[in-house]
């Protein structure tokens, strides 16, 4: 799925684009879609995402599942700043550049200061990746 019709695409799907700083705005742009069980979020795979194999590059699957989770790990713990203190990510498939990658996680388990989190990646539908992580609460908002 690649082309001048994508945003539309993306869109009429639901998504809207999520503006971001730092360095997920370096990575997207990045989509986010409210669904019946919580937030999906989600990126269109570019050529810039590619390994030396032409495959989007497995740092950037681990950076979008870190950043979906954290972030709703984030909304879990009433928006109070979270870090990751693991993510344990299982690479089940490759993704190619033009194909929209998107991640739905869900709360596992959450204590006062530290929310376990599920996930998968799905490239076009297909899962290709699942990620279990840990984060703790840093604070009071900002």
């Amino acid at each position: 799925m690649a082309g001048a019709d994508t945003e539309a695409w993306l869109q009429s799907e639901g998504w809207a684009p999520r503006t971001g700083k730092g360095f997920s705005q370096l990575v997207g742009p990045l989509w986010t879609r409210r669904e019946a069980d919580g937030w999906a979020y989600g990126l269109l795979a570019s050529d810039a995402h590619a390994n030396p194999a032409g495959l989007v590059h497995g740092g950037l699957i681990a950076t979008l599942l870190d950043h979906a989770l954290s972030t709703i790990a984030w909304d879990a713990m009433a928006r109070q700043p979270c870090v990751t203190v693991q993510l344990d990510t299982h690479y089940l498939a490759a993704a190619r550049p033009g194909q929209f990658l998107a991640v739905r996680g869900r709360v596992m388990r959450k204590t006062s200061s530290l929310v376990f989190m599920q996930g998968e990646l799905q490239a076009d539908g297909e899962i290709i990746a699942s990620a279990q992580a840990m984060l703790k609460r840093t604070g009071s908002p900002g």
